[in-house]
């Protein structure tokens, strides 16, 4: 899903001494690092592309209203350069509901913005509709409800993440009641005439997201309570399959449906509530990266935006650590 255009971000430091009175012991000037967070203010669920103008645009529940949008060109510093609706345009399925969870795509020309609309504890009348843009900072024009919670039969269908497999375009979703798939249609607007529904996880886990890679499927989902201050206990997991729909299992070979899962984003000291990853983004080194929330225990107002590196070891994610660094080096991007 994410167009991968190569871009170069190296610092050039300009230096008036003579080259042999650089201290040998100074590091190189084209290493520079970075802190979490990434954005000091509530950017929870985050989902990221990047653009054909080389921008990554990230997309977060409507802690700002109508579905904030920020871009980058390091997944570093972020701007915010508007939101997806107005009050005017935003989608009223839900008429007192929030937009969650949107989950951003290239699909057919266009970018497909996937969103939940609930109200907090209404998990029969929530569901997941579909906005589409020309460009990534839109404006987006609301194309409407997928389905709803009671319609699909589904408790809390929220959270969509869209996936493209085989020339089929497919939405999984769900949180705390099982997680789902189920076919789209060829334009990605709406719900395939007789598909049906299939359930790939257990009740454990929300905000799916799937990667491919070396022949496995990833499947990285949060369990725990995502919005509790310093009380969250929100975690990263996975599990894994060789196949799309599963079964997702983890090191020992226990099912995801079971709930089994391997741990990949924990809290530490400074963070908590470490969950609902973003896509992941391969720089110009080949190094893989996550964006996710958490909240930060010096600021805890929000989920604030955090920035790790995957590293895969024996072909399972992990982070180092296995919680968010404070302080590490940046992602290299380079242009062609």
């Amino acid at each position: 899903m994410l167009q991968i255009i190569r871009f170069l971000f190296i610092p050039i430091l300009f230096l008036s001494c003579k080259t042999q009175e650089i201290p040998a012991e100074q590091p190189p000037a084209t290493v520079k690092n970075y802190s979490n967070p990434v954005v000091n203010y509530s950017l929870p669920d985050p989902t990221v592309i990047r653009a054909n103008d080389g921008y990554f645009y990230l997309y977060a529940t409507e802690d700002i209203r109508n579905t904030p949008i920020h871009r980058s060109v390091d997944l570093v510093n972020w701007e915010l350069v508007g939101t997806a609706f107005t009050n005017e345009t935003r989608p009223t399925f839900e008429p007192r509901g929030g937009l969650w969870a949107p989950d951003i795509n290239y699909v057919n020309g266009k970018y497909h913005l996937f969103y939940s609309m609930s109200v907090w504890g209404g998990e029969w009348t929530c569901g997941i509709g579909v906005a589409t843009a020309e460009k990534p900072e839109g404006p987006f024009t609301d194309r409407g409800m997928l389905f709803r919670s009671n319609g699909i039969e589904v408790q809390n269908s929220i959270d969509p993440f869209y996936i493209e497999e085989e020339g089929k375009k497919y939405l999984f979703w769900g949180s705390f009641r099982g997680l789902y798939a189920i076919e789209l249609s060829d334009d990605g607007l709406s719900v395939r005439p007789g598909a049906q529904k299939r359930r790939v996880a257990g009740t454990a886990y929300e905000g799916v997201y799937i990667q491919k890679r070396n022949g496995y499927y990833y499947m990285f989902a949060s369990i725990g309570s995502c919005c509790e201050g310093l009380n969250s206990t929100y975690t990263t997991v996975v599990g894994r399959s060789r196949d799309l729909f599963g079964p997702y299992l983890d090191k020992q070979g226990q099912s995801m449906m079971e709930n089994h899962h391997e741990m990949v984003i924990g809290k530490n000291e400074q963070f908590v509530g470490t969950g609902h990853n973003s896509e992941i983004v391969q720089d110009a080194k080949g190094q893989d990266w996550i964006l996710y929330h958490a909240v930060s225990v010096a600021n805890p107002k929000g989920r604030v935006l955090m920035l790790d590196q995957v590293r895969w070891e024996n072909n399972w994610p992990t982070i180092k650590g296995g919680s968010p660094s404070l302080n590490a080096e940046r992602p290299i991007f380079e242009t062609n």
